[in-house]
């Protein structure tokens, strides 16, 4: 039986202060990996002792690789990329300025291909290392108000599954994850009305034993699959049965 334990393993999370990172980077603390969380704030609340974190900026384009390459330092087994730029509301297309969309590319995609640059090198050395890349339904169903965060995240999952097919999986393997409904989190918590009823979301617990499942398999036989976590923490590949689409009517 495959053991549970992630105890000697290094990991970074990129994003991993909050939200479906943030349940990522616990479970992989809980399971005893080394567990490094990175993000423009530091991670509170239970379990944030057991995470070491460092503060980093992706916006700040000229700095963040230098720093992610720091931060990876000469070893790392596991690598996650959460971070992740919704926009300041659900809003058409004319109707977002264009720093948010230079925002949501230089956090979804450019954050995520520094991140790589970083990392597969040292998860490589890992022989083999686990990638996992955090998706979301929009890649499938795109939908109204949310171009450049939909354009954004289908850009970071091609960039994904095109990395899945050079890379040998012997040496390192890339998975992506994503909700099957929304998630409670602080980024989606700034969205709503203070009276908001969350009961039907997820949690980013529910992350959980993916996470562990992958982690310590390094993602044998998922190397460039997607995916679906349900409430829970049941989960099936895209090439089973795709997400549903969490989009709405834009409010004029």
């Amino acid at each position: 039986m495959t053991t549970r334990t992630l105890a000697g393993r290094r990991a970074l999370v990129v994003g991993g202060t909050t939200g479906i990172g943030r349940g990522i980077a616990d479970a992989w603390a809980a399971a005893g990996a080394d567990v490094v969380v990175c993000g423009r704030s530091r991670p509170t609340g239970p379990g944030a002792s057991a995470l070491r974190w460092e503060r980093l900026d992706l916006t700040d384009t000229d700095g963040a690789g230098a720093m992610l390459g720091r931060i990876a330092g000469a070893r790392l087994d596991l690598a996650c990329f959460s971070a992740v730029s919704y926009g300041d509301r659900r809003a058409g297309f004319d109707d977002v300025a264009v720093g948010e969309w230079r925002t949501q590319l230089d956090i979804n995609v450019h954050g995520l291909w520094l991140t790589l640059k970083a990392a597969l090198p040292r998860l490589r050395a890992a022989g083999p290392g686990l990638f996992l890349g955090v998706s979301s339904e929009v890649v499938y169903n795109a939908g109204p108000g949310r171009s450049g965060y939909t354009a954004s995240k289908a850009a970071a999952k091609a960039l994904l599954d095109s990395v899945a097919q050079e890379e040998d999986e012997n040496r390192v393997r890339i998975v992506q994850v994503l909700p099957a409904g929304m998630v409670d989190s602080p980024g989606i918590r700034r969205r709503r009305p203070l009276d908001f009823d969350y009961s039907s979301y997820m949690v980013p617990a529910d992350f959980a034993r993916v996470a562990v499942d992958l982690a310590v398999t390094a993602g044998s036989g998922h190397h460039g699959d997607s995916l679906v976590v349900d409430s829970g923490g049941d989960w099936w590949s895209v090439t089973e049965r795709l997400p549903v689409s969490q989009s709405r009517p834009v409010r004029t």
